[in-house]
């Protein structure tokens, strides 16, 4: 898979936390969310981070586990799919509880380069729910 961002740990994370001047390593940013026995992601933003962080750097594992139970597909494939360029988070916030769950959304920009070599912008409003202690992504409307 074609990536944005190099595989380095200590690379500046794809999610673009804290900026390009101040931007942290993925091992410091989304890093701490991802693999086995890492900590769950502490908000909704966090968690969208991270899958995006998975996006780039095609960790079809985490981006699997993200994803709520109820409304992920079978197998999520990231081969052969769209170089991430950069995300843009718009806005981030708590939408109450549904269904005696917390839920949140995360409305963002994700850039992007397709298989026909031009550059597109993907804008989503995600919908995210928390079961336990961990967030999940649930879906998205994209605009």
């Amino acid at each position: 898979m074609d990536t944005a961002a190099p595989r380095d740990d200590d690379a500046p994370c794809p999610c673009g936390r804290g900026g390009s001047f101040g931007a942290l390593t993925f091992a410091r940013c989304c890093g701490r969310w991802t693999g086995p026995g890492a900590p769950p992601a502490p908000d909704a933003e966090s968690l969208m981070r991270s899958r995006y962080s998975a996006y780039v750097r095609g960790d079809v594992a985490h981006v699997s586990a993200t994803w709520d139970p109820l409304t992920r597909p079978a197998g999520p494939d990231l081969d052969g799919g769209p170089t991430w360029l950069g995300l843009q988070v718009l806005d981030a916030g708590d939408d109450g509880v549904e269904q005696g769950r917390p839920v949140a959304h995360v409305e963002f920009v994700a850039t992007y380069r397709g298989s026909d070599g031009r550059v597109h912008r993907m804008h989503e409003r995600s919908r995210f729910t928390r079961r336990g202690e961990r967030w999940f992504y649930v879906d998205g409307e994209v605009t």
